[in-house]
């Protein structure tokens, strides 16, 4: 049976629901982590830096439950919605975080402990795929925000239209800054709280896509 067979046989709101709480799960997971791996600085190390060191296999399925759950949402927002760039593009940021699960990055800031200060001198093949496909997913995030907020001011829903244009800009801002290279606490705590925002607001899509379905469904039986 192949995927897309697969696919139709999965409840579109449990589809939703995997978007809903797919945010909550990878934060708990990260934040734990960053309170308890020797040597982890949040204001310093990017959540991606978790993979590496003994217990990056904790991080590096964080990465694959989250992504595949990102999927199945972008998924069920296909049979949900009219738009057809939102759940591509979804998918695509689901898909990237896969990879950066897929593709480690490099040692590096003194992470893991014993780790020289600095970022490598030279970047592995893998370090180099982990953020080649995390930039390619974040920048779909980003697209997928700011389509959501073009959708949604045609449809009259203003809030939704400025939360949705809001997560775009500021998680665009915020991963220049990463991608620049430039170091800070400032940078890298900005970055963690847009990454938050992000993942917010791909729960409350999804719910509100769940809640919509239902309600249509609801007057359909009426």
């Amino acid at each position: 049976m192949d995927t897309i067979t697969v696919s139709r046989t999965v409840p579109t709101r449990l589809l939703l629901t995997c978007g809903v709480v797919a945010g909550p799960l990878y934060a708990v997971v990260v934040a734990a982590q960053a309170v308890s791996r020797d040597g982890f600085d949040p204001s310093r190390h990017a959540a991606s830096m978790l993979a590496v060191g003994d217990h990056g296999w904790i991080q590096i399925v964080n990465f694959l439950v989250a992504g595949a759950l990102v999927v199945a949402a972008a998924i069920g927002l296909g049979r949900s919605t009219a738009s057809r760039w939102t759940p591509r593009l979804l998918g695509i940021f689901g898909a990237g975080t896969i990879g950066a699960g897929l593709f480690v990055p490099d040692p590096a800031m003194g992470f893991p402990a014993g780790t020289p200060d600095g970022q490598p001198v030279a970047m592995s093949w893998h370090g180099t795929a982990h953020f080649a496909v995390g930039g390619v997913g974040f920048l779909a995030l980003i697209a997928c925000c700011l389509v959501s907020a073009r959708r949604f001011a045609v449809a009259g829903q203003r809030g939704w239209a400025v939360f949705s244009g809001l997560t775009g800009v500021l998680f665009f801002a915020a991963f220049a800054g990463i991608a620049s290279g430039s170091a800070g606490e400032g940078v890298t705590i900005g970055f963690y709280l847009a990454m938050a925002l992000a993942w917010a607001w791909i729960s409350a899509v999804s719910f509100k896509a769940s809640r919509d379905r239902g309600s249509r469904a609801a007057r359909q039986a009426g």
